[in-house]
């Protein structure tokens, strides 16, 4: 499949107010079958300390394991990578070079819980330090190093969340669109409408409101959808033209990404406006893609 983007800009359909049906809040999709498998996560982090220098990592499931892959990246977005994976050990502590800084990451996953996925829950803690300064923490666990115990707080927000599912056509995880906001519910389905025989339907929940439904998919197979979250203006787009014309490559890809700069809010108030940080400017951007045949 082509990239999302490049498919709105050359002959993307916009979903008209005729196709999209806009229930009341109190209609929440509740589908017969389970939700699909998540099979990889990957988050992009700003680290603030470092100007314009982002950690990527991607947590992965397989039958060896579970584990991650880091990939250290600069304004240039020329990648270093660094395979936790490849040691084969859940406790690690490793130094390398990357774009003029000295990365060292610290990492513990023995004791790591998975609720839904590759990415531990809690149980764990991942470190990153820049130059010997602390770039990235997550995680509940604490390392017993001597070298973080100068160190600040961490400063970094996440710009971006791609996730992989396969399975069937219901598709749930949760997200926060900005630094100040909440983690919210959201839920995406895609599959055969109720009382037609070849009609398929595109529900999209955010904390079991559904926000919007998409009907003849057939014809509207890529478009986009204007919600609001957190006082924010968030553009949902979705492309599932494989899902109904290419049986033999089966995917699909939706889109939440919220419209940086202060244009992006609905409202401000003067000491909010004053608060803004470099991070809320960015914006945030959650993918998700989908292997699955339509119901």
């Amino acid at each position: 499949m082509r990239g999302i983007a490049s498919c709105y800009n050359e002959h993307a359909i916009r979903v008209s107010d005729s196709y999209c049906s806009r229930p009341s809040n109190q209609a929440y999709l509740c589908p017969k079958l389970n939700p699909s498998t998540r099979d990889s996560i990957t988050c992009m982090y700003k680290i603030s300390r470092q100007k314009q220098l982002f950690i990527t990592l991607t947590w992965t499931k397989k039958l060896l394991g579970q584990g991650f892959t880091i990939t250290i990246a600069n304004s240039d977005h020329s990648p270093s990578k660094f395979n936790a994976r490849e040691l084969k050990k859940p406790i690690g502590n490793e130094i390398f070079q990357s774009h003029n800084f000295q990365i060292q990451v610290l990492w513990d996953l023995s004791n790591a819980k998975y609720e839904d996925g590759p990415e531990p829950a809690n149980g764990f803690y991942v470190v990153v330090l820049v130059d010997s300064e602390l770039g990235l923490r997550l995680g509940d666990e604490n390392p017993s190093m001597e070298e973080l115990s100068d160190t600040k707080e961490a400063n970094f927000s996440m710009v971006s969340r791609s996730e992989t599912f396969s399975g069937t056509s219901v598709y749930g995880t949760k997200a926060k669109f900005c630094e100040t906001g909440i983690s919210h519910d959201i839920l995406i389905k895609c599959g055969a409408e109720e009382g037609a025989s070849k009609g398929h339907v595109l529900s999209v929940c955010v904390d079991k409101k559904t926000m919007f439904q998409v009907k003849r998919l057939r014809w509207n197979f890529r478009g986009n959808q204007t919600i609001f979250v957190d006082g924010l203006v968030v553009d949902m787009m979705w492309d599932v033209h494989d899902w109904l014309f290419n049986p033999n490559s089966a995917s699909a890809v939706f889109m939440f990404k919220t419209r940086s700069g202060l244009d992006s809010r609905l409202w401000l108030e003067e000491k909010t406006l004053h608060a803004l940080k470099e991070q809320d400017k960015i914006g945030f951007c959650l993918v998700i893609c989908a292997c699955k045949n339509l119901d």
